[in-house]
Parts: C-alpha cells; structure tokens; sequence
C-alpha cells in the first residue's frame, strides 16, 4: 500500500470550510479512482495546518490518480484557502493497524 501526503497551511477560520469540501467533494471524488483506499485530513484548528493522507493499493494506483488529473482537480478545490503552495509527498505504508 502506499500514501500521498499532503502538508497544508489553511487560514483557521476557512478549517470548516476546508474540512466540508474534501469531505463531501474530494473524498466522494477518490472513491471513483482505481486503487483508492482511505483517506484522512489532519487539521490544527488554531493554528490552521493540516495534512492529508490518501491510502493507494499500489504506487501506480497513487501516480495514476497524478497523471489522470484528480490529485489536482481536487487540490483546486481547496486552492482558494491555503495559505502557502501545498508540499506533497509520496511514501510506502510499512504498519497499518485500524
């Protein structure tokens, strides 16, 4: 399994603005890719940082939804509420437990 993860900076009083759209668009959205299976959004609401995390069966389920365009149709999304440029990451899934 492997992981997107996205670290953000979001203005704190867009949190719940934030938190609505990829719960009701981006999520719905990633249940449509091949090879999706979960995600998280880690947020800070004072500060406002947050941090994605997008779980992939494989490395070409995750550069897939890259390349078809969803990672970022998604992040345009949420383009009007960042702060700062978004820092994505790639990493394998060593432990999973849930």
């Amino acid at each position: 399994m492997h992981a997107r993860v996205v670290s953000m900076e979001i203005r704190p009083m867009d949190i719940e603005e934030a938190n609505r759209i990829y719960q009701d668009l981006v999520v719905p959205a990633a249940k449509e890719e091949r090879g999706f299976r979960g995600a998280l959004l880690l947020t800070d609401p004072y500060t406002g940082e947050g941090v994605s995390i997008s779980l992939w069966e494989s490395e070409d389920d995750l550069h897939a939804s890259e390349a078809s365009g969803f990672y970022h149709r998604k992040l345009d999304q949420l383009d009007a509420l960042f702060i700062s440029t978004p820092l994505r990451k790639h990493y394998e899934v060593s432990v999973q437990e849930m």
